[in-house]
């Protein structure tokens, strides 16, 4: 596979929630991610990514580091993402504005597609920022997670229900009886 006269890699590795798939372009002018696959994404087939690269022979310092980012996130621990390595070219204009705005919510928050709609001066635009979300290809470093449903339910997420009340309960949200999240940190 080969984008704009880059090779396209792609390497599987463990978290404590199970494989992640990374793929990404390189090595001009330095890696660009182009996907993050979260373990239980059916969506994406292995054979889209042909040149799989086992993780212990990445040689690319900076896919390195996020692999190692990556699975210190999904340990529990603090870890502020950048975007500059992810290819957000890839995605629409409307949907980058999303991401990026997603991407904006700080650790110990949630928003909802409402409150992002509004904040993008798209009132009314709830649906249209959870559809774009459904198709974030950097999950984890555009913390979908944390968008839920003006009611406080969690809404989809590519890594299943269950890891993204995990993800959420590592970030210190907290759960009503009901499943739905206390919104006590609000961000937008």
């Amino acid at each position: 596979m080969h984008t704009s006269g880059s090779l396209a890699w792609e390497t599987e590795f463990p978290t404590l929630f199970g494989k992640i798939r990374l793929a990404w372009t390189g090595p001009a002018p330095g890696p660009r991610v182009t996907r993050i696959i979260l373990p239980g994404d059916k969506r994406v087939k292995r054979e889209e990514f042909p040149t799989a690269v086992p993780m212990d022979l990445v040689k690319d310092k900076k896919i390195r580091v996020l692999i190692g980012d990556i699975q210190s996130f999904l340990s529990g621990k603090e870890v502020v993402f950048g975007t500059e390595m992810l290819d957000l070219d890839r995605c629409p204009p409307f949907q980058r504005r999303v991401l990026l705005a997603e991407h904006a919510i700080p650790r110990g928050y949630v928003s909802t597609y409402g409150r992002i709609a509004r904040h993008l001066g798209i009132p009314g635009g709830a649906r249209a920022v959870g559809n774009a979300l459904s198709k974030n290809p950097f999950p984890l470093v555009i913390p979908c997670h944390r968008a839920l449903r003006s009611d406080g339910s969690t809404g989809g997420f590519q890594g299943g229900a269950a890891m993204k009340v995990r993800l959420l309960e590592m970030e210190g949200a907290s759960f009503l009886p009901d499943g739905k999240v206390l919104m006590e940190h609000l961000w937008y």
